[in-house]
């Protein structure tokens, strides 16, 4: 007798005392198998709620999880931060492996992994803040507190259109304790977070909650980013609370990064509009961030006033009580919004602690939408 496959069913996710009001569970998806059903009601309630849980993927290949995220934007070619991470400059050249037979999928975690997906003797390291943040963490408390290492967009930022979808997947978790996430920024702010969570806040309230000259600047106002970011930004530090650079001129000259092709600099709108829901998202990556372009044709170039009005903007949404740290299961595939939400890694592991995650995203087909 076949059994008939179980009803996909929906629910809101739920953080109890905070506003937290995006985020839905879906259960019963059978990616191997995805039906196009299926997928219009996965598209439909990602735009409606911008990060989605799909509970029990433990199964899932990495061409099922590469098929999934594809789906969303069916002319994207390859991953999103192209060839970037062959610079070994780049911030971000430690920290992904990548899947050989499916090469739009990146493997991150921490520890060492004996073999995987066509990989031997992986050794993993979750980005750790002490070696990007200023003033870190005292050595001290590092096991029991932690910070948001980096506030951002999946994105390259430099010819490469940011990812509309971005794909994680837990494969190995590990479990047992919780970390206090602390901002040590002045405000006294800290949350209380699982070990290794993803954090994510929503750049639908970010904007929403803006005072309404503050709406108006950053509809008609537009951010240019820096030209090989990643590479430009390796010596420079972070703020505590994750949310941009610290100014210290320490961004690499042009003349150290490798050639820049003018046509290539991305000059983005602040404001993102969800193609579903038509809302507006402010979504800045604040690391990455060069210059401002005004509505008037001013353009301010100072790099640490850029960073400021970056800062002022976004602090406000990235409070504890709208952050949802999602507490990781083994088999979950989380697939939010990159074009609506900033996330971050966040916690410190000891090197026994073994986390295998598999990411998919890939450079969209075409620009952001603006206000």
């Amino acid at each position: 007798m076949t059994l008939s496959p179980q009803q996909i069913s929906i629910h809101p996710i739920s953080v109890p005392s905070s506003d937290v009001d995006f985020g839905a569970v879906i259960e019963n998806v059978d990616l191997e198998n995805l039906t196009d059903n299926d997928f219009s009601i996965i598209r439909d309630t990602l735009y409606k709620t911008h990060v989605v849980v799909l509970k029990n993927q433990a199964s899932s290949s990495p061409k099922a999880q590469y098929e999934l995220t594809h789906r969303f934007d069916s002319s994207a070619i390859g991953y999103g931060h192209g060839k970037t991470l062959d610079a070994k400059r780049s911030i971000l050249h430690p920290d992904l492996k990548t899947v050989p037979h499916q090469p739009e999928v990146q493997i991150i975690g921490n520890g060492l992994v004996p073999e995987y997906e066509g990989l031997s003797n992986i050794k993993l390291v979750h980005p750790h803040h002490k070696k990007f943040h200023k003033h870190p963490i005292p050595e001290e408390d590092d096991l029991t507190h932690t910070r948001f290492y980096r506030w951002h967009i999946d994105a390259a930022l430099y010819d490469l259109n940011p990812p509309k979808v971005t794909s994680l997947l837990a494969v190995s978790v590990p479990k047992g304790r919780r970390q206090t996430l602390r901002y040590d920024d002045g405000t006294g702010d800290e949350l209380d977070v699982p070990l290794g969570t993803t954090a994510f806040v929503s750049g639908y309230k970010m904007y929403d909650i803006l005072s309404d000259a503050d709406k108006e600047f950053v509809r008609t106002s537009r951010i240019e980013y820096a030209a090989h970011p990643y590479i430009w930004m390796s010596a420079a530090k972070s703020r505590s609370d994750g949310l941009g650079l610290v100014s210290d001129n320490l961004e690499l000259p042009s003349s150290e990064l490798p050639l820049i092709d003018p046509s290539k600099v991305q000059i983005l709108p602040m404001v993102w509009k969800n193609p579903v829901t038509g809302q507006f998202a402010l979504q800045m990556h604040p690391s990455a961030v060069r210059k401002i372009h005004l509505a008037t044709g001013e353009v301010i170039e100072d790099l640490k006033r850029v960073r400021e009005i970056v800062h002022k903007l976004q602090r406000p949404g990235i409070s504890p009580n709208l952050v949802y740290a999602h507490d990781w299961e083994e088999g979950d595939m989380v697939l939010f919004n990159n074009q609506g939400v900033l996330h971050s890694v966040v916690g410190a592991f000891r090197e026994d602690e073994v986390r295998l995650f598999r990411q998919c995203n890939m450079a969209a087909s075409e620009g952001p939408v603006g206000a």
